[in-house]
């Protein structure tokens, strides 16, 4: 979904409540599909996002690899790129956007190019029960995906992470849309 409609579907939505992001931790945990995989990329939330600092500390308890994106706003493109401590997180440099990412002339191993991904936990600001989402309009997880299918011939587990108030009885989407195979959020259990 692309401009005024973006805008204009945002506009109808009552404002989103901030609730406890620990029953996202405890989901995510104890989800079968976490539990299985070695390589997972997550997000590093924003203010209006569920909190994922805890689930990142889990990721590396447990001896996964951890994965966050790099986003290139000038082209619009997103590396997963490896972190190697949660302490890490606090020394990113933050984008104009406000997010913490890997710097644009750091080297880091990227997913793709080093085995892939078993898992993503993926951001958005609404999400339908069939696994549509609704982003911030520049398509960075929907070519990512895409990316994921053209060089590994397989698309990781996707996995949205959602305030119940986020969720939507439908979001609007277009062909270039990925749909997510989950939305987690507190009672979609």
């Amino acid at each position: 979904m692309t401009g005024g409609g973006r805008s204009r579907w945002l506009e109808a939505k009552p404002g989103i409540l901030r609730t406890d992001s620990r029953a996202h931790g405890d989901l995510v945990i104890a989800h079968s599909q976490y539990q299985k995989s070695k390589r997972i990329s997550i997000f590093l939330s924003m203010q209006d996002e569920v909190e994922t600092e805890e689930i990142i500390r889990d990721i590396f308890r447990q001896g996964k690899t951890c994965f966050v994106p790099r986003y290139r706003f000038q082209n619009n493109h997103m590396d997963m790129l490896r972190l190697t401590s949660p302490d890490e997180i606090s020394l990113l440099p933050r984008t104009s956007w406000n997010i913490l990412q890997p710097g644009e002339d750091e080297v880091r191993e990227e997913a793709l190019s080093t085995g892939g991904l078993d898992l993503i936990f993926v951001p958005g600001l609404g999400f339908d029960k069939h696994g549509n989402r609704l982003g911030r309009g520049k398509g960075y997880y929907d070519s990512y995906l895409t990316r994921c299918l053209q060089q590994r011939d397989s698309k990781p587990y996707t996995v949205a992470l959602a305030f119940r108030e986020q969720m939507c009885l439908w979001v609007p989407v277009d062909e270039h849309d990925v749909r997510v195979d989950e939305v987690l959020y507190e009672d979609s259990t």
